[in-house]
């Protein structure tokens, strides 16, 4: 992790475009954005005016899976493509579900501003023993997972929760995505959980949504995140033919919705999709 005064540098010196990440926080309502993230986010709201309840979505979802695996026996995390730590982080649900406070949370993502946010945002919040976050690339499984291995906060011979939340729309199959989640399956132990979930272009409601989320894909041409919409048999590959957890792979706001979940009475508008598999026995 990086020391606090590189962090605040690399953060400083990040202004000059937009970050996927903030720009996501902004969506969701947090408070680490700057201008240029809001006037990006501003301009895909007027394309797209449910933008932000799609971003609230995939949060909503993240948190009533956590408690769920954590319900399911699990107290080990790992989020690939995490972002920035905000409300309703994975370590912050673990730990309000589970207060023996025995759950390790490790963060990682490829982008350097999101890790130095973190480094910002975890002190306020995090137990150092338990909770960490590091740089590594979903794209680099090997290198990823030796990191993983060597963090001092995951023991990978354990069940883990994996967590690819809302970050599968970012890559593109011709990155080989199927290669990329085989390798991570194949390293997790047994009664591991797998918890994806990504934007989707299946059903939209009229031809002008079609067209938004294709202007969508366009302006994020623009970031270093470029997106790629898939449908629910476009995506359920990606869980290797695990055993899924009730409800399956749905609409977000399907998967065990709670009070405060959007999109509730028409999870389909939502344009979220995900589910959690678990990695059976031998």
């Amino acid at each position: 992790m990086l020391d606090h005064d590189d962090a605040l540098k690399a953060v400083e010196s990040s202004l000059d475009r937009p970050s996927a990440a903030r720009v996501y926080d902004y969506f969701i309502g947090g408070s680490t954005n700057y201008a240029i993230d809001r006037n990006f986010a501003e301009m895909v709201r007027l394309r797209l005016p449910l933008m932000g309840d799609y971003c609230l979505t995939s949060r909503q979802f993240l948190g009533r899976a956590v408690r769920q695996c954590v319900g399911a026996g699990i107290t080990q995390f790992v989020d690939i493509g995490s972002g920035l730590p905000t409300a309703g982080n994975v370590h912050e649900v673990a730990d309000e579900v589970r207060p023996d406070e025995d759950t390790h949370v490790l963060y990682i993502d490829n982008e350097p501003i999101a890790l130095a946010h973190s480094t910002l945002l975890l002190a306020d919040t995090a137990d150092p023993a338990r909770h960490h976050a590091i740089a590594a690339d979903f794209l680099q499984p090997e290198d990823l997972w030796d990191r993983v291995s060597a963090s001092g906060i995951i023991d990978v011979d354990l069940p883990i929760a994996l967590v690819i939340n809302a970050v599968m729309h970012f890559v593109k199959d011709d990155q080989d995505p199927d290669a990329l989640l085989t390798f991570y399956r194949e390293r997790l132990a047994p009664g591991s959980l797998l918890v994806l979930s990504q934007m989707t272009n299946e059903n939209p409601v009229n031809e002008d949504e079609r067209q938004a989320l294709v202007d969508l894909l366009e302006y994020y041409e623009t970031t270093t995140n470029h997106g790629f919409l898939r449908t629910k048999d476009e995506f359920s590959r990606f869980f290797g033919g695990w055993p899924m957890l009730a409800p399956g792979l749905v609409y977000a706001p399907a998967w065990h919705p709670d009070e405060h979940t959007v999109f509730a009475g028409s999870p389909s508008e939502s344009r979220v999709i995900g589910g959690v598999a678990r990695k059976p026995a031998p």
